[in-house]
């Protein structure tokens, strides 16, 4: 049984300085909860509502033998620790992974890294299709939105369990690190190289920016390259996370 400090503690996990503090973050939805699972994630608890509890007996037998700890509430409940509208009606909570790292330790060939972007929902999408086209290292700086804000875990659909992902307190110090070790650093821009035209080299970090603003100063003194997708149509701009996809098709092509 939850008590009324537990659920209301649980529900303050929803607020980014409450799951700084207390290093745990909500999943929400059956198949991001077995996502966290499958990646080792410890889990503290699973809560779910009394009509999900009777409509899923497989999946809840399942959670059952996979978390030591799974709570049923009330609907009124629940409310407290959903952020979606049309809410599954099942919440993890997980201790967060770790998300700091040196340079040193990152040894992919390609690397993306994202720059302020505050949009949740772009975050999680790139982070997606990092995942899809076998980029397995995701550097993010600390102006992006949280990354484990739910709206982020949810359009990363799970990717973001199985990736490294990191939190990166100086993103252009570490740009400047993968330089020296022979990386070659691009930059999307709107103003850049045509992405179809762009000669791919041996190891390469790719920095997605804020649609809105674009590459920052320091990012584009830093970039050895900028690239863009090609405009055909009459739109002023494309989605950074749409483009996130052209480019990465594009630089893991063999």
């Amino acid at each position: 049984m939850i008590t009324k400090a537990e659920l209301k503690y649980y529900s303050s996990l929803l607020k980014k300085n409450c799951r700084d503090e207390e290093n745990k973050f909500l999943v929400e939805g059956e198949k991001l909860i077995l996502e966290a699972l499958s990646s080792r994630l410890e889990c503290e608890a699973v809560i779910c509502k009394k009509k999900f509890f009777v409509e899923n007996d497989e999946t809840v037998e399942l959670l059952r033998k996979l978390v030591h700890r799974f709570e049923i509430i009330s609907e009124k409940e629940f409310q407290k620790i959903q952020a979606t509208v049309n809410s599954q009606g099942i919440v993890g909570v997980f201790k967060k992974k770790p998300t700091k790292a040196s340079s040193n330790e990152i040894k992919g060939k390609l690397i993306a890294a994202l720059e302020g972007i505050n949009d949740p929902g772009n975050v999680g999408t790139i982070i997606r299709t990092a995942d899809w086209f076998g980029v397995k290292e995701v550097l993010i700086s600390n102006s992006c939105a949280d990354i484990y804000n739910p709206k982020t875990i949810r359009a990363s659909a799970g990717s973001f369990f199985h990736l490294t992902v990191i939190i990166d307190d100086n993103l252009i110090q570490s740009l400047d690190s993968f330089k020296n070790k022979g990386y070659k650093i691009l930059c999307a821009d709107i103003t850049g190289k045509n992405i179809y035209h762009y000669k791919k080299s041996e190891k390469e970090v790719i920095v997605f920016s804020n649609e809105a603003n674009g590459p920052s100063t320091e990012l584009l003194n830093i970039a050895e390259e900028r690239v863009t997708v090609p405009k055909k149509g009459m739109a002023e701009s494309l989605n950074v996370a749409s483009a996130s996809a052209v480019i990465l098709s594009e630089l893991t092509k063999n």
